[in-house]
């Protein structure tokens, strides 16, 4: 430990706490100061001005980074018949019904980052409900994984979709690729992140939405992005 200690020390010595920085000189800063052997994922992590506890303040959806995650998600669908044979065809990893769940509830299978349904398959998916939800798993009208359009689903996970939702403190924690994408790939993803994240604004929501950004890698500390800057 003392060793990452002292590389974090190094990393945030580079960064001044007390700024707020535009979003593209926060994540040059966050790959400068990265040092780990690996590539790190960076992620952001924006706190809202809504109550998560209220049905008309959540904030839930999904968008596709233009730049990908740097991350291949295994994809398992739920679909029978043609639908089935489409979701093969997309390239999902892992295709079926019935025997899904049974794999699922008695291999404790969890083999896939990210799973779609059918809507007519619900009913069937629903059973799983108490061991996909608590890990995020459960497919969702609001994220695109509930469709019978699974050719498009598959696709945009495939190309770099993220979902984004807020945890219990009113947060929203989500990937947007990796460091050796560098600042500006990043920036990118970040801007179309941000402006899906600002469009999903509930109405009931009041003051400020943006409340506070952060930037930071998988192992690097957290760089401030300024809030106003980001809404220009």
């Amino acid at each position: 430990m003392a060793k990452r200690g002292k590389r974090y020390a190094n990393a945030l010595s580079k960064i001044d706490r007390s700024n707020l920085y535009d979003a593209s000189q926060a994540l040059s800063l966050v790959c400068e100061v990265a040092e780990a052997k690996f590539d790190e994922t960076v992620e952001a992590h924006v706190r809202l001005g809504v109550d998560s506890r209220h049905a008309d303040q959540q904030v839930r959806g999904a968008v596709v980074l233009p730049n990908g995650t740097g991350k291949t998600k295994k994809v398992l669908v739920f679909a029978k018949g043609e639908k089935a044979k489409e979701a093969e065809a997309a390239g999902a990893d892992f295709v079926g019904a019935e025997e899904m769940v049974q794999k699922i509830q008695g291999e404790n299978w969890f083999d896939f980052d990210i799973v779609v349904a059918t809507p007519d398959m619900m009913g069937v998916v629903g059973r799983l409900g108490r061991v996909l939800g608590p890990k995020g798993l459960m497919p969702n009208p609001k994220s695109g994984t509930v469709t019978f359009d699974v050719t498009k689903a598959v696709n945009e996970i495939k190309a770099g979709k993220v979902e984004y939702r807020l945890d219990k403190t009113n947060i929203i924690h989500v990937p947007i690729g990796k460091v050796s994408f560098g600042g500006e790939k990043l920036a990118q993803n970040f801007a179309v992140l941000m402006e899906a994240i600002i469009k999903a604004k509930p109405s009931a929501a009041k003051g400020q939405y943006l409340r506070s950004i952060s930037v930071a890698s998988s192992m690097g500390p957290g760089v401030k992005v300024n809030p106003a800057r980001v809404t220009e």
